[in-house]
């Protein structure tokens, strides 16, 4: 059974950065690719950046050039530095494994989630 930890969202500017981070706990030895993904209010959740085990990197189009993913293997932990923020990155960031994780029922599992606001 694997958790995930998603922490360091909260208000910023528009302009401004943060960076999240995804601690994974549990059975990790199956991990290999992490994505970051996000859903901002009234929409899908959309995929934002995605880190392999080699450490290639690869992001959506509209973060990129500004987001950066990074991983700590011996840490555990995925991180998304974000940079440049604009009220459109406004959302819930989650992480997970790929292929996604799931849970005993089936379901896709998620952690809570953190709340990134971007706005003046």
């Amino acid at each position: 059974q694997v958790t995930l930890v998603e922490s360091g969202g909260g208000l910023v500017q528009p302009g401004g950065s943060l960076r999240l981070s995804c601690a994974a706990s549990g059975s990790i030895f199956n991990i290999n690719t992490m994505d970051w993904y996000r859903r901002a209010p009234g929409k899908e959740r959309e995929w934002v950046a995605r880190i392999n085990h080699g450490g290639s990197t690869y992001y959506a189009d509209s973060v990129k050039g500004r987001f950066t993913i990074s991983r700590d293997n011996a840490k555990n932990t995925v991180y998304l530095q974000m940079n440049g923020l604009k009220p459109e990155d406004t959302a819930v960031y989650n992480c997970n494994a790929y292929p996604p994780l799931r849970t005993s029922a089936g379901y896709t599992y998620w952690g809570q989630g953190t709340q990134v606001t971007v706005s003046s």
